[in-house]
């Protein structure tokens, strides 16, 4: 009986990209800040909105170039949304490249059907993030103390918080891990909510539409810097009519009062949410960070 020909020579492997990448729950039992609701997830494109199960993609580099330093990457949207494609899944890869596990992270967006404190949700989630990757930083063969956090436009933000906010972790029952990342990239990130910085989305998904004076002051993150606060590294275009240039500046300017040591690259041009991709300018931001990131130590294996 003649045997069918064996045509498993002919199918081409599958590209790098298109491997499936682990995805992890944010939470492994009852979901912090959140109610039953009938709001359903909507992804259109990577653009991701009404996230009710907060997740961690898991991007490894190869195993020869992996140095032990992760980044969780919080991708913007204006907290009414997630970019989660050029400012979340392509970063990853970017990363990789450099030797370090990135984790895309889908955080919560603030709504009121469907949390009790839609102001807290998002920072419950990023430092949720946190725990997590130190806690499995054996498993991944990563640096407990090597976790950065990366943040683009309203993501940014979120980033800020959490890079400012550490020392009174949100929720009822935080635990004893770490919630403090050990640096910061803040991408065009939105950094105050005063009235002359804001961007007025962004605080009114975040805080509502009249915020107290108190809510503003907690999420104005130039203020709430200390000498605490991690290394940071900013990116900002000058001509940015969405979130004004001048939030990165204010934060540059609080850590450098508080002797955090930061550097930031300002662009003359190039809006906003250009990703990796200023197409003004032929200099790569991403090629800045990594000469930072290498003279910090952290792509030193």
């Amino acid at each position: 009986m003649t045997q069918p020909e064996d045509k498993t020579a002919e199918v081409p492997a599958a590209p790098l990209e298109e491997v499936p990448r682990p995805v992890l729950p944010l939470y492994s039992g009852s979901i912090p800040d959140s109610k039953p609701s009938r709001v359903q997830e909507v992804n259109t494109d990577g653009r991701i909105s009404n996230v009710v199960q907060p997740t961690l993609t898991v991007y490894l580099p190869a195993r020869e170039k992996a140095n032990g330093t992760s980044v969780i990457v919080c991708p913007g949207g204006g907290y009414a949304m997630l970019a989660s494609g050029h400012e979340g899944h392509d970063v990853a890869k970017r990363l990789n490249e450099m030797g370090v596990a990135a984790f895309v992270l889908k955080y919560r967006l603030p709504n009121g059907q469907s949390q009790p404190d839609p102001s807290i949700a998002p920072l419950l989630d990023a430092q949720q993030a946190l725990r997590m990757v130190r806690e499995q930083a054996t498993k991944y063969n990563l640096n407990p103390e090597r976790i950065g956090l990366m943040g683009f436009s309203a993501g940014g933000h979120l980033a800020a918080t959490a890079g400012t906010h550490f020392a009174k972790p949100v929720g009822t029952n935080p635990g004893a891990t770490s919630v403090r990342p050990a640096f910061l990239m803040l991408i065009y990130p939105v950094i105050s909510f005063s009235d002359s910085l804001k961007h007025a989305g962004s605080r009114n998904n975040l805080i509502g539409a009249t915020p107290s004076a108190d809510q503003v002051r907690l999420y104005s993150n130039e203020l709430q810097v200390t000498a605490q606060t991690p290394p940071t590294f900013l990116v900002h275009a000058e001509d940015d009519k969405v979130v004004p240039v001048q939030n990165s500046v204010v934060f540059y300017q609080a850590l450098h009062r508080h002797n955090v040591p930061a550097e930031m690259h300002l662009y003359p041009l190039g809006g906003h949410g250009f990703g990796m991709n200023n197409k003004t300018t032929k200099d790569q931001w991403v090629e800045r960070l990594q000469n930072w990131m290498d003279a910090n130590g952290w792509l030193t294996k």
